[in-house]
């Protein structure tokens, strides 16, 4: 296969695709200046022979995920998970989604497209993400939470079940979420609160 992305985030990756006796072929960045990651020759070309094996996207940011994955002429790799994670049977993972180790992904749940389930994060039954969400390292998503595309549920944060946040939103660090939360919208604090709404939706959508 291949990693698209060279940064911290790809050495998350790495490793997450080791666990699982994967073959990596290519480590690919946009970045000339990187060269290297581990014992990996990064490329920074994407060549027919690259484009005949399957890519996974290595990249943290959700909106550049997005682009390169709209743009990228390749096939992506399937959903994948760490050896050290805890994904039931029943939960359905996206093209190009990666569980990081010690995340669980309880029953039923659906989790979409280049989606980032990040280190330790809890996800309970019957949730739903949407494409190019990341849930960040310590996020509890309680059951039947919903998350729309692209938003970012920030370290430690913590929403309630059923609750629904918008696309394209953030969830800062620790923050608690006890009310549904709009498109666009930046909520912070305990219990959490809309500090911004963005003024990029057309960019994003």
């Amino acid at each position: 296969m291949n990693i698209y992305g060279a940064s911290g985030h790809g050495k998350v990756i790495i490793d997450l695709v080791q666990s699982r006796m994967e073959e990596i072929h290519n480590i690919l960045d946009d970045n000339r200046a990187i060269t290297g990651i581990y014992n990996y020759s990064v490329i920074h070309d994407i060549t027919p022979d690259v484009l005949r094996r399957k890519t996974l996207i290595a990249v943290g940011n959700n909106f550049t995920r997005k682009k390169i994955a709209i743009n990228f002429e390749g096939n992506f790799f399937r959903g994948i998970s760490h050896a050290a994670a805890v994904v039931d049977e029943t939960v359905e993972l996206g093209i190009g989604t990666v569980v990081m180790a010690n995340a669980a992904i309880n029953a039923d749940t659906i989790v979409g497209e280049h989606c980032i389930v990040n280190t330790g994060c809890i996800i309970e039954h019957d949730c739903v993400l949407e494409d190019f969400v990341h849930v960040s390292p310590g996020a509890v998503l309680a059951g039947g939470v919903k998350v729309g595309e692209g938003s970012h549920v920030g370290i430690g944060a913590l929403v309630i079940p059923g609750k629904k946040i918008g696309k394209w939103c953030t969830i800062g660090a620790g923050a608690v979420i006890i009310d549904d939360v709009q498109d666009y919208a930046t909520v912070v604090g305990n219990p959490g609160k809309v500090i911004k709404i963005s003024d990029t939706r057309d960019e994003l959508s």
